[in-house]
């Protein structure tokens, strides 16, 4: 994030006014978010809703990462597209989306699949990334570049009615990161899937825009605790929601601080 960010400009005070005005954000909290960075890895269900609210609430750059294309059966949840962007990539169509909602956004696009091998450079630099992807082996390798590259992250995921957002900042000596939650077993694709088991459209926009309040609360910094390895758990049939603390695992190989300089 810059030291420095630009003042907003008349137009942007005006459009940001509902979120200037609450004390927990305020002229400088708006400017922090207009300076921020966030990498989105994941443009499908949680990405989509998601997106729509990083970019309302003015966050200045957005780096979009998905190699998917768009199918019908997605417009039952991914809530940025629509019959048109069918059989377009979805990185593309999610810039488009953008362009019509707000010019003045710096938008980056990576339309290839994220793995260990490429994933550090890609998220070097942001303020925070937000994984909404639907397999443990990319959102481990997704962490791991996060550690390595001393960035936060978000990481969301959804299945039929039940969702979870967890907040990991494994760089920081204290902090677990998301490996440190499941653990080196899960390496392999071995994620359900919603073709399989079904999802509630709903439940995903309500974890998307869950994430989405998360990233704010990150970025902006008046909205108190960041939450760091707190990981919330949401159930769309009760409804309710639940708190569970992550802790950091000693022996993680990817975050284990133990030979580390400060």
């Amino acid at each position: 994030m810059s030291l420095s960010p630009a003042p907003l400009t008349p137009e942007r005070l005006n459009r940001f006014a509902r979120h200037i005005v609450l004390p927990e954000i305020g002229g400088t909290g708006q400017v922090a978010l207009a300076a921020a960075h966030v990498v989105l890895v994941g443009l499908g269900g949680i990405g989509s809703p998601a997106l729509q609210y990083l970019a309302a609430s003015g966050i200045g750059r957005l780096t979009l990462v998905d190699d998917d294309k768009v199918d019908a059966t997605n417009l039952q949840r991914q809530t940025i597209y629509t019959e048109r962007d069918i059989g377009h990539g979805k990185a593309v169509s999610a810039r488009r989306w953008l362009a019509n909602f707000d010019v003045t956004l710096e938008v980056q696009l990576h339309d290839g699949r994220i793995a260990a091998d490429n994933a550090q450079p890609l998220l070097a630099g942001a303020d925070l990334v937000l994984d909404g992807t639907d397999n443990f082996a990319t959102r481990l390798a997704v962490s791991d570049a996060c550690v390595a590259a001393g960035v936060p992250l978000l990481s969301a995921a959804v299945g039929r009615f039940q969702g979870q957002v967890g907040a990991f900042a494994g760089h920081l000596p204290d902090q677990a990161c998301y490996r440190c939650f499941v653990g080196d077993a899960f390496d392999a694709e071995d994620c359900d899937t919603c073709a399989d088991d079904g999802m509630l459209g709903a439940m995903a926009g309500w974890v998307g825009t869950f994430a989405a309040m998360q990233a704010v609360r990150v970025l902006a910094g008046g909205m108190g605790d960041p939450q760091w390895g707190q990981l919330h758990l949401l159930d769309g049939l009760k409804p309710g929601m639940r708190t569970m603390r992550i802790a950091k695992d000693a022996g993680c190989r990817a975050c284990d601080n133990s030979g580390r300089t400060a």
